[in-house]
């Protein structure tokens, strides 16, 4: 192949985002930390599934214009700091390439090693063994082959291969991956969009490694969505799965075609097929329709129909009267947009001063796109964004450039720090004076956070065994225990020191009014010179998130 025009590209999208799609579980599983939280492979899936759709929507045989709808989707899509890195490789790539009809080998191979270049201007302090790395040395490689090679393919094929073989030695630049005994969930998430284009390119099928079962996918969409609706909010009611067996006789399967047959009948919409077998996932106020359209095909094997009002009225245990999950600001001329997970925690953000809680943080990253609109429903003239979330900061700075109006991120990574950095705003002082000021209040709050394990493994010396809980202290495990009490004791004798003066203590849905008590008469008992508050923040995952100012 000599040339790369815009239509064949949008098929290497497709089919990229489709294997990315097909392990997004498996790329979750290799987070370092055994935490309930390791999502790059959901972030990374939800980013490049807003970039194939946009270019479904926008090819053209121009391959600039579909590079460019691919760099919006991707931009707009973009969750946690895998999924923007992800946009700025193919931004890079879009805007190489923006005034090309077609491309060949040279320019194919330029437009990854421009991406490379705009992604690591992203990213401050750029960290090696990383999804950068693996894009970085496969770029490399790719433009070594183009000075010779003349076939796109060839160019692609040496350019996959040296990202496998990037991908494996990134233990050997992050120890802690070496320790853990796994490659870079970053770096793994990228070769299976390159394994994707690679597949397109030659015409061949994808390649099976970790598939993510089409429930596992399911289940954690609806785990996000109930946390972002309310259930009058739901447009599409039933969730409809259906698996058809193809049959002699009946009509020719087209995945293309039975996908675009279903979209119009709802949303959510996943098919996956093999030879012999479809799967559908899609929302839908007429599942009866979806599944005589199954059997256009062949014979229905399974069938699964779900009421979602009903599921996530149960889930969430919302009445008529409820208040909606994040509750809307009246409109302010200087606004503060801050992310939390946790009914109690974001009305702990409200009580002192958030303008607007998204709800989100762990598991439920919120996209650049989520953002952009919170702050525009807001209406505000100026406006402090605080993700309160390590895997948030570069999608709200993302948003940032996106917005018309004066606007800035403080650049809180826990829930600890966002409140002290509220807690200093100054409504009379200028955007960058606020942020100044705030970035300063909160770099001497320490936080801790008692969660559970997902798997058995060893970091830094510490023992961890799946379901054990574990106590971390500033971001580093120092505790993996059977016990919660012993966990959490842990953490307030780790961070309360001679100089501490307050220790807020933020209970979860995970434990009980009666233990959290139970912490604060240890703190008052041990520590009888701190001052100690206790809310119930209601947050899942973590049974407590405490601060010690």
């Amino acid at each position: 192949m000599q040339s790369l025009d815009g239509i064949k590209f949008a098929e290497m999208v497709q089919m990229g985002a489709h294997h990315l799609f097909q392990n997004a579980n498996y790329v979750d599983s290799l987070n370092v930390f055994p935490v309930p939280d390791g999502d790059t492979g959901t972030n990374m899936n939800l980013s490049m599934t807003s970039g194939a759709k946009e270019t479904e929507l926008y090819a053209s045989e121009h391959i600039g214009k579909t590079a460019q709808a691919l760099s919006k989707g991707l931009l707009m899509g973009a969750r946690g700091n895998s999924g923007v890195i992800l946009s700025q490789l193919f931004r890079g790539f879009g805007k190489f390439i923006e005034k090309e009809a077609t491309i060949d080998a040279k320019g194919f191979a330029g437009a990854f090693q421009a991406g490379v270049e705009t992604a690591y201007k992203a990213v401050m302090k750029p960290v090696e063994g990383t999804i950068l790395t693996v894009a970085r040395e496969a770029a490399k490689k790719g433009v070594e082959v183009a000075e010779t090679e003349t076939d796109i393919i060839a160019v692609m094929e040496a350019f996959t291969a040296e990202a496998q073989a990037s991908l494996e030695r990134t233990p050997d630049l992050l120890p802690v991956l070496k320790e853990v005994g796994v490659v870079d969930s970053g770096g793994q998430g990228l070769q299976f969009v390159y394994e994707g284009f690679l597949a397109s390119l030659k015409g061949e099928p994808l390649p099976v490694k970790n598939e993510a079962t089409l429930d596992d996918l399911i289940n954690a969409e609806h785990h996000r969505a109930q946390d972002f609706m309310n259930t009058a909010d739901i447009e599409f009611g039933y969730c409809t799965e259906i698996m058809v067996r193809f049959e002699e006789g009946k009509e020719p399967f087209s995945e293309e075609q039975f996908r675009n047959e279903l979209n119009p009948l709802g949303d959510s919409l996943l098919v996956i097929s093999d030879e012999e077998i479809a799967k559908v996932h899609i929302h839908s106020e007429q599942p009866g329709t979806v599944l005589a359209m199954g059997q256009k095909y062949g014979s229905l094997i399974k069938i699964k129909v779900d009421n979602m009002r009903e599921q996530h009225s149960a889930i969430v245990g919302e009445d008529h009267k409820a208040p909606t999950p994040a509750k809307k600001a009246e409109k302010h001329p200087y606004a503060i947009v801050t992310i939390a997970m946790g009914e109690g925690v974001a009305e702990l953000l409200r009580s002192i001063g958030a303008s607007y809680v998204i709800e989100g943080g762990q598991t439920m990253n919120p996209s650049t796109e989520d953002i952009v609109k919170a702050v525009q429903e807001i209406g505000a003239e100026k406006v402090l964004i605080l993700p309160n979330n390590k895997n948030i900061v570069m999608a709200a700075e993302q948003a940032v450039e996106l917005l018309d109006i004066e606007a800035a991120v403080v650049p809180t990574k826990t829930i600890p720090q966002g409140m002290a950095a509220i807690l200093s705003f100054n409504p009379e002082a200028a955007v960058e004076m606020n942020q100044a000021t705030m970035t300063e209040a909160f770099a001497n709050v320490k936080t801790g956070q008692v969660t559970y394990a997902v798997r058995d493994t060893s970091i830094d010396g510490v023992e961890i065994h799946k379901d054990d809980f574990m106590a971390l202290a500033e971001g580093k495990i120092i505790l993996s225990t059977p016990a919660l009490k012993d966990a959490a004791e842990k953490v307030i004798t780790d961070l309360v020191d001679e100089d501490a003066e307050i220790v807020t203590v933020i209970y979860g849905e995970d434990t009980t009014k009666e233990n959290a008590s139970e912490l604060v008469k240890f703190i008052e008992e041990n520590y009888p010179e701190v001052e100690v508050e206790l809310f119930n923040g209601k947050q899942g995952l973590y049974p407590y998130i405490i601060s010690v100012e």
